[in-house]
C-alpha cells in the first residue's frame, strides 16, 4: 500500500479563516477579506470553527491524494464517500489484468489458508487469461476478477469529508486495509496543515466519545456513559 498526498489547496488555513471571517464578520468585504490576518487570528479562526462544529469553510480547501497497492475492496469502500470527494480509478475495461496483483487481507496471510488462498488467485488469474485469448473483450472477461484484484486510484477530497472519512474509517472497527490508508492519508493532512488536522481522526479522538454503542471497542466512553456521568453530576 502507498499513499502520496500529490498536492492540496496553496495556505489552506487562510482559505477556511477567510472563509469563516466572511461568514462572521460585519464590515468586511471581498477586497479586504484577507487583510489584517495574522497568523495568530488564523489559527483562533480556525480552532473556534473545529470547536463550534461550522464545517462549511472546510469544504473550500481540497487535498489530492494518489493511492495504490489496494484491492478492489477497498476502492468499493472509498467511493461511497461521494459528497465532497472525486475519483479516478485504473479501468479494468481498457487494462489487461492477465497479471493482476491482488492484496491477501491480513487475517488470511496470518492463517494456514495463506497458500491455497494465492492458488486461488493463480486459477483466476489463468481462466482470466483464456477468456482474453479466445477473443473475449477486457470488459467481459474482468467478471472474474477478485475484490482482492489490485488497483490504483487518485482522489480528490475538501478538508471536511476527510474529517468524516477519518472519523468513520480511523476507528478500529473500521475494515483494517481502509483504516491503514486512512490513518495514512491523516498523517500526511496533519504534516500539510497541523491547524487544521490538529484533532481529526477516529471519532472517540475528534469528539471525545466513541458513536459505535455496544460494538465499541472500549478505548472510549460511548455516549451513553458520557451522559450518564453528564446526568448524574447535574442532578
Amino acid at each position: 500500500m502507498r499513499v502520496i498526498l500529490l498536492t492540496h489547496t496553496p495556505e489552506p488555513e487562510l482559505i477556511v479563516a477567510s472563509a469563516a471571517r466572511l461568514c462572521y464578520a460585519n464590515t468586511v468585504n471581498i477586497e479586504t477579506l484577507m487583510e489584517n490576518l495574522t497568523w495568530e487570528k488564523i489559527k483562533a479562526l480556525v480552532e473556534d470553527l473545529a470547536e463550534s462544529g461550522h464545517a462549511s469553510p472546510f469544504t473550500q480547501i481540497y487535498f489530492t491524494f494518489a493511492i495504490e497497492g489496494v484491492s478492489r475492496a477497498f476502492s468499493h469502500q472509498f467511493c461511497r464517500h461521494h459528497v465532497g470527494l472525486t475519483l479516478d480509478q485504473r479501468s479494468q475495461r481498457y487494462v489487461n489484468e492477465e497479471n493482476f496483483q491482488y492484496i491477501v487481507p491480513k487475517a488470511i496471510a496470518n492463517s494456514n489458508m495463506a497458500s491455497e488462498y494465492e492458488s486461488f488467485m493463480q486459477n483466476i488469474a489463468g481462466f482470466y487469461k483464456r477468456l482474453v485469448d479466445a477473443g473475449f473483450k477486457k470488459e467481459d472477461a474482468r467478471s472474474v476478477l477478485p475484490n482482492a484484484c489490485e488497483t490504483k486510484i487518485i482522489t480528490t477530497v475538501n478538508a471536511q469529508e476527510l474529517f468524516h472519512i477519518f472519523n468513520l474509517r480511523c476507528c478500529n472497527r473500521a475494515q483494517y486495509e481502509f483504516r491503514v490508508v486512512a490513518n495514512e492519508m491523516l498523517r500526511l493532512c496533519k504534516e500539510a496543515s497541523p491547524i487544521i488536522f490538529k484533532n481529526a481522526g477516529a471519532s472517540c479522538i475528534s469528539l471525545g466519545y466513541c458513536p459505535e454503542g455496544k460494538m465499541s471497542c472500549g478505548k472510549a466512553p460511548t455516549l451513553k456513559e458520557v451522559m450518564e456521568v453528564y446526568n448524574g453530576q447535574n442532578s
